[in-house]
């Protein structure tokens, strides 16, 4: 038997993205036939359901913007005028009745809820608090990065406690996607060094991919996970443009940090405009090295708004291998909307 812990990001991703509604499948077939048991903390219920109104609003607005996607190339493709204005007001009774039809993360809200209530709820211990609050006094992950992630440990130790039991022909694994609290920096399938000796190859093991995780448990369903593996949709041109923003907003971020960072070491001076126009006529190279003084309070203002929206677990600080991930995704975003490569502009 599997006894399994799937972190809350990773349930939250099944219920939003309906592609991955047949892993899901998978995971109901397993515990169905009891090959796999499911380790669910108190804590990931919780919040799965926090944050269970804001995923259903995404996987709402995903859906609608699909809809509304289809619209707007059938009326610039153009056609036969009836036909075209005959499915036009279907597209727009469909985008109509949605929210009152439901929206098909509804189906798997209520698969995910049915496997919570049949599995075994676990309520954190003493013990299980009291060695997560030590992970974060010690900065040992979860929790070395500069925020709170008492509840990222809450969720390891729980998972660690119930291993601990010795039941011959039992195996246990922790899937998370949270890569940047749990996994190595130079190896994402790897724990992270602070937690990789609970963690074996055999007995207790560590999966960032919960499709990895079922593959092991049992090759014979491999057929439907590499099935959803090959078949994945092209992604929508709105979920281009999130994951752009979202990108720009991280380099932009971490450029105006950089840019303090240079004028705190005396690398960037801050001149007037009028000095600016001097030094820039001399040599247009200086301006790698002065900054106009007017443009900073702007550039604060500016980055205030992009802080709020990226949100304290998006800025930072990241490993140059996170840095260069960032920057290579907005690189291929940008490509795919028609940017040269190479164009990281701001």
């Amino acid at each position: 038997m599997f006894h399994v812990l799937i972190d809350t990001s990773v349930w939250l991703k099944l219920a939003e993205d309906h592609r991955l509604t047949p892993l899901l499948q998978v995971v109901r077939g397993l515990v169905a036939l009891k090959k796999m048991r499911l380790i669910v903390p108190r804590l990931v219920i919780d919040e799965f359901n926090r944050n269970s109104e804001r995923v259903a609003k995404a996987a709402s607005r995903s859906f609608t913007s699909q809809v509304n996607e289809v619209r707007k190339a059938i009326n610039k493709v153009g056609g036969d005028q009836k036909t075209t204005k005959l499915v036009l007001k279907h597209l727009d009774e469909l985008n109509h009745k949605l929210p009152k039809l439901g929206m098909p993360a509804d189906d798997t809200f209520s698969t995910i809820e049915k496997l919570f209530n049949e599995a075994e709820v676990i309520e954190a211990s003493e013990s299980v608090m009291a060695r997560a609050a030590g992970r974060q006094l010690d900065r040992k992950a979860p929790c070395h990065q500069n925020k709170n992630s008492i509840a990222d440990a809450v969720i390891l130790e729980t998972f660690l406690d119930a291993s601990k039991v010795k039941v011959r022909g039992d195996r246990f694994a922790f899937v998370t996607d949270n890569v940047h609290d749990f996994s190595s920096a130079t190896d994402h399938r790897l724990p992270h060094p602070d937690i990789a000796a609970s963690f074996s190859k055999i007995r207790t093991m560590y999966f960032n991919n919960l499709a990895a995780c079922l593959r092991k448990i049992d090759p014979s369903f491999v057929s439907e996970v590499e099935w959803l593996d090959l078949q994945q949709q092209p992604r929508s041109i709105s979920e281009l443009l999130q994951a752009h923003t979202l990108l720009d907003d991280q380099v932009r971020y971490n450029r105006y940090q950089y840019m303090l960072w240079q004028i705190k070491t005396h690398k960037l001076k801050v001149v007037t405009r009028a000095q600016w126009d001097e030094l820039i006529a001399k040599d247009r190279r200086n301006h790698e090295k002065y900054i106009i003084d007017s443009i900073l309070p702007v550039a604060a203002k500016n980055i205030a708004k992009v802080e709020k929206r990226l949100g304290p677990d998006n800025v930072g600080p990241w490993s140059d291998f996170e840095w260069g991930m960032i920057n290579g995704k907005l690189s291929a975003i940008r490509w795919m909307l028609g940017d040269d490569w190479d164009n990281l502009d701001t």
